[in-house]
């Protein structure tokens, strides 16, 4: 198969079969095309190096799309139930890394919304990082130069944090990662 039907059910191995860029979340596929506009690759371009210079000397890696996050119910990421590539991943656990990408939940995970995946990243990718244990979701909203941060305690999102362009962001799981956003929103 080389192009899935959005509105059936697939499974990992229907995936690998797939050309271009999709991702899977409870067995429906989610087509990545069209290409992310400027203004959101420079927001994912400025917020990689402000990671990436945060975590170069700490015991974290840190990885911009396209890379494969996988969550599975049995930790069987041979077929795993979920793929997903988040615009940004921070990965702490070393052993979580493989050539296929990401085995279960990364640290934090960031999303730059563009119109055509708003709606996915604040419902079924909310919903899926929650479940899997993602401890620090941020949602990047270009159009309303805002940047959301969800923090997972006790199982569930319950720390909400919305900052605008003239904020420095804070991490609640990383209390030293601070980012002022005026450059972020800069174009």
């Amino acid at each position: 198969m080389t192009r899935p039907d959005e509105n059936c059910t697939y499974s990992y191995q229907d995936w690998l079969t797939w050309e271009g860029a999709w991702e899977l979340i409870h067995g429906k596929a989610y087509n990545m095309t069209p290409s992310p506009n400027s203004t959101h690759q420079f927001i994912v371009g400025e917020l990689y190096y402000a990671l990436r210079s945060f975590f170069q000397n700490r015991k974290c890696y840190v990885f911009v799309a396209p890379l494969d996050v996988m969550f599975s119910e049995h930790s069987d990421y041979d077929s795993p139930e979920h793929v997903v590539q988040p615009d940004i991943s921070v990965v702490c656990a070393k052993e979580q890394v493989s050539k296929q990408g990401c085995h279960g939940a990364p640290s934090l995970l960031v999303e730059v919304l563009s119109p055509s995946t708003a709606l996915k990243d604040f419902n079924e990718k909310f919903n899926l990082y929650q479940k899997y244990g993602v401890q620090e979701y941020w949602i990047v909203d270009p159009g309303n130069r805002t940047v959301h941060v969800n923090t997972l305690q006790e199982g569930v999102y319950s720390i909400r944090s919305t900052y605008t362009e003239q904020d420095i962001v804070q991490s609640i799981l990383f209390r030293e990662l601070q980012i002022p956003l005026h450059q972020l929103f800069s174009i």
